[in-house]
């Protein structure tokens, strides 16, 4: 029977999604689970994987084409109909065909497929006595986790916290780290297998353990799977014998380069283990994937690798050549400068994607539904910088994150909200109310690739400074490489955009509906500053100062309770008493 892929529902409010990739053309084969398409939302891009394994026959949405949640978006055949459906020829000769070519594609695979669970079944039978690794939930609504990449194979030693294996859902990718130190005595779901969460992972002993393992490659050979198999397979051992030949100079080269072999493994070509997304990026920039040295767990090749590599493309074709370097060693200082490479965007015309077509609208309806105002104030923050200087190395060692200011901010961003309710509100026009939220849920703007997105840490009010700063890391990483939940984005009661990491000494940023304010932090500069001097009166000191930007909604926070609430933001942040936060 054909299986109909359908769009899902990748959020509470996401109602719709704009196919932006097809992975596979009609006529491809597809197995279960295997990325078919991507797909883009209001809310956050990600790939829809096949339901069933078969051929794609159909594809009913094409590329920038928009389908509602539940609508039929291709067509896949069954197993019956491979064959069928592959094969290019007319439909009366594909209807003729599938009967006798049918059966020979299943009696190729089933044994393969009976020959592979065979030896790990068998092999650990008698010896896989330890602690059984169990998928996790890695998510409310996450039932089930695909196996990427397993970091560890049968027969090494792992240690405890070590990450053992890569998962993959419909809202993560993650590491599942060893519960236990000793040694994998057995990998019962492969990878690109997709499991439930509790399911039984792989099996790990003492670390004794090690030599029992040993023994279960060897009964793959003698299984009487492969003795079952066809007479062209066993007669095609001859193979050997032409291997045996010349093997010292085949043998060779794949040993030369087993980083191939591992690619090859993991099905991805030269490029290793590489998502559809990272790909695209990839081929948008012009950037070798087979060049590339991932950074990610396994040599995995990331996001930030190909714009790292795509930047170091741009600033290798603006620096000079040899010799030129040498005629600008000799010529005149203002010949020094390099000119600046043109955008490739410079005269092209191209389609918003979903994603920017979606700030677009909401920008204009913020600024249409409220009255917006924003009230600006100076503040000095020189203990903080002096504090943080004191402090980063230290902080980074203990909590694995660099120490920014912007935890600074936030964490007297949410104390102030909790004094000042109003800012941290809702107003409903049609029904007349106005909603004091009992928590702070904090969105943090990020600027992201493909454009700003703001992630939430729900209930911020309950974190320190530290819980802050890696909460504010962990949403940026993972939203700037594709990795953020649905979830994740909405919530927010009020949102902190730094505008400063790129220089701007503040802004007028646009209020994030339905929240009623929003606060723009400026630049950390130093400058020339008249301070009280208990001893010397007014004196000019360098000091570190920097603007704060409240944006806010006119129709139920007035002036003055913008300027109570930066009034006890500024005194909070210029007293920088965060010595207990810092282990001072």
């Amino acid at each position: 029977m054909p299986v109909s892929v359908t769009m899902p529902r990748l959020g509470e409010s996401v109602t719709e999604g704009t196919v932006t990739r097809w992975l596979k053309q009609e006529g491809e084969r597809v197995e279960a689970d295997e990325p078919l398409l991507e797909v883009s939302t209001d809310k956050v891009d990600t790939e829809i994987p096949s339901p069933a394994a078969g051929v794609l026959t159909r594809i009913v949405v094409g590329e920038d084409e928009t389908a509602e949640v539940g609508s039929e978006l291709a067509v896949i055949a069954g197993e019956g109909e491979d064959a069928g459906s592959a094969a290019p020829a007319p439909a009366q000769q594909a209807a003729a065909e599938p009967e006798p070519a049918a059966p020979v594609t299943p009696s190729t695979e089933k044994p393969v497929e009976a020959e592979a669970p065979a030896p790990q079944t068998a092999a650990p039978a008698g010896n896989a006595e330890g602690t059984e690794i169990k998928l996790p939930a890695l998510g409310e609504s996450v039932t089930e986790g695909t196996i990427t990449r397993w970091l560890k194979q049968v027969g090494e030693e792992v240690e405890a916290d070590e990450p053992l294996v890569e998962v993959s859902t419909d809202k993560v990718d993650t590491e599942i780290p060893s519960p236990v130190a000793g040694t994998l005595l057995e990998i019962r779901v492969g990878e690109d297998e997709t499991a439930n969460v509790g399911a039984v992972l792989a099996v790990i002993g003492a670390a004794g353990s090690a030599p029992a393992a040993a023994p279960a490659p060897e009964k793959p050979a003698p299984a009487p799977a492969p003795a079952q198999a066809p007479a062209p397979k066993v007669e095609s051992a001859p193979a050997p014998k032409i291997e045996s030949a010349p093997a010292p100079q085949v043998a060779p080269e794949p040993a030369k380069a087993p980083a191939p072999a591992a690619v090859e493994s993991n099905g991805a070509g030269d490029a290793g283990y590489v998502t559809p997304l990272v790909r695209k990026l990839a081929a948008e920039k012009g950037v070798d994937l087979s060049t590339l040295t991932g950074t990610g767990v396994g040599g995995r090749i990331r996001k930030q690798d190909v714009i790292d590599a795509a930047e170091k493309a741009t600033a290798a074709k603006a620096a000079p050549a040899p010799a030129a370097q040498a005629e600008r060693a000799a010529a005149p200082v203002e010949k020094a400068a390099a000119k600046a490479e043109p955008s490739p965007l410079r005269g092209r015309t191209e389609k918003l994607t979903r994603i920017r077509a979606t700030i677009a609208r909401r920008m204009v309806e913020s600024l249409q539904v409220s009255a917006q105002l924003t009230t600006v104030v100076e503040v000095d923050v020189t203990k903080i910088a002096n504090l943080r200087n004191k402090a980063k190395a230290d902080f980074q060692a203990k909590h694995g994150v660099k120490l920014t200011f912007l935890p600074f901010f936030a964490l007297a961003t949410v104390e102030a909200l909790q004094q000042h309710p109003v800012v941290n509100s809702s107003i409903d026009v049609e029904a007349g109310t106005v909603t004091y939220h009992g928590s702070e849920h904090l969105g943090i703007a990020v600027d992201a690739p493909k454009g700003l997105v703001v992630p939430v840490i729900k209930d911020a009010g309950d974190l320190n400074l530290a819980g802050l700063s890696k909460r504010i890391a962990d949403l940026a990483d993972r939203t700037r490489n594709n990795k953020i939940g649905p979830d994740e984005i909405g919530g927010g009661t009020f949102t902190l955009t730094n505008t400063g990491s790129r220089g701007a000494l503040f802004d007028t940023p646009i209020i994030n509906q339905p929240q009623v304010g929003i606060l723009g932090l400026g630049a950390v500069v130093k400058r020339p500053v008249i301070v009280n001097d208990p001893d010397l009166g007014e004196i000019i000191a360098p000091r570190s100062m920097v603007y704060l930007a409240l944006s806010y909604d006119h129709r139920i926070v007035d002036g003055a309770d913008a300027a109570r609430f930066l009034g006890t933001l500024k005194e909070r942040l210029e007293g920088g008493h965060f010595e207990a936060d810092l282990g001072l």
